[in-house]
């Protein structure tokens, strides 16, 4: 009796491969179909190649094709099942933990010029008056500007030895570890880097420094989804992100985009939230009036629309700005309503981020090769 291979498949869709959620056929398990008079012979390739999945799939294949193929007609079904052998890849590159830093918060944009360099360095000195111990790692290699707002830009970081190696120690102002490599290139000067040697060098701020003790490590971000990105994500594990944004449609698409490259399967680092940074302007002589020069609530639609938190809002100010430039980050001042609105929405962060540990495992680095991208991760 000679079997339609087009009825063998058509059964085969009944079985489930454990782990996958789809049927073996939509799955790719079925590699081939071979019939002969009296056999009846299907390549399996599984993705897992634990014992018990493989004999589980043996089983149900026979039994299927006994029960809904040959109807009681005399077929020898044989089964060849293949698993994905990992090799060792000389291109993988795996992250690991800094010791002492308790969470790493990358702060990013879609899209430059939207304030996040102003917001990181705002945060991370509100958190260190809440008592909290802060670093910055900037890794905004081609715009480095946060020596500039915590007015060090003339520091050097020295070195320290540390149990018989010799590392970097983090320039410190206002209670804040920064490390950049605005540090090492004069203010003049371009860095004109490929990738490669972009991610070297920030490989050797992260794991050639001393930082201490951490409760939080902020990291600036480049604007955009690219190498410094993934780069960063592969190199150490990202307890949460938080994307900064103004409220114009242009801004926000980039927003967008920011966070899905986040959210992506391969890399799943849960975000925190956005924050709207520029949301409105009150002039000094109109304090009661605000104008929306951007848009309106725009970060906070995008927030709601994409089921993730809104931090809060920062206003256009001046004083913010001036602040930055003059290398005396707006937060620092005491009870003022610049100073009270960053710390409002550092405690967010703060809520955020317990939140995501209480009921997600700590973030995985992800695994990429050099090459092409990623390849997995974990919350």
């Amino acid at each position: 009796m000679k079997f339609k291979k087009e009825q063998i498949l058509k059964a085969l869709e009944t079985i489930t491969v454990a782990g996958e959620g789809k049927n073996m056929v939509e799955s790719g398990a079925v590699k081939n179909v071979m019939t002969f008079a009296d056999e009846i012979v299907v390549d399996l390739v599984l993705s897992s190649p634990a014992m018990h999945i493989k004999k589980r799939a043996e089983a149900d294949v026979i039994k299927t094709i006994k029960e809904k193929v040959s109807e009681g007609a005399k077929v020898t079904v044989n089964i060849k099942i293949e698993a994905p052998v990992k090799l060792s890849n000389p291109n993988l590159i795996k992250g690991k933990n800094i010791p002492g830093i308790k969470n790493i918060i990358a702060v990013a944009s879609g899209k430059g010029g939207v304030g996040k360099s102003t917001i990181t360095a705002n945060l991370a000195v509100s958190l260190s008056k809440l008592g909290y111990k802060v670093g910055i790692l900037d890794a905004d290699i081609y715009g480095p500007s946060i020596p500039i707002m915590f007015d060090v830009v003339k520091e050097r970081p020295l070195s320290t030895m540390i149990d018989g190696r010799s590392k970097m120690k983090p320039v410190e102002n206002y209670g804040v570890k920064v490390l950049s490599i605005g540090f090492f290139t004069t203010p003049e000067q371009a860095v004109i880097w490929r990738g490669p040697m972009a991610s070297k060098a920030l490989n050797q701020l992260i794991f050639d420094a001393a930082w201490g003790d951490l409760d939080y490590m902020l990291i600036d971000l480049p604007p955009g989804t690219g190498d410094i990105h993934l780069s960063i994500m592969q190199s150490m594990p990202i307890t949460g992100a938080i994307v900064v944004s103004t409220p114009q449609p242009v801004a926000l698409a980039d927003a967008r985009r920011g966070v899905a490259m986040f959210q992506q399967e391969n890399i799943q680092v849960p975000v925190l939230g956005v924050i709207e940074n520029m949301a409105y302007f009150t002039p000094e002589e109109l304090p009661e009036n605000k104008y929306y020069i951007f848009g309106k609530e725009g970060a906070k639609n995008l927030s709601e629309d994409l089921n993730i938190s809104f931090l809060g809002e920062i206003p256009l100010v001046q004083s913010i700005r001036e602040a930055g430039d003059s290398g005396r980050p707006a937060a620092l001042q005491e009870e003022t309503p610049l100073a009270k609105a960053f710390e409002k929405i550092t405690k967010e962060v703060i809520k955020e981020l317990n939140s995501r540990n209480e009921i997600l495992p700590p973030t995985e680095v992800i695994q990429m090769t050099n090459s092409v991208g990623c390849s997995s991760s974990k919350n």
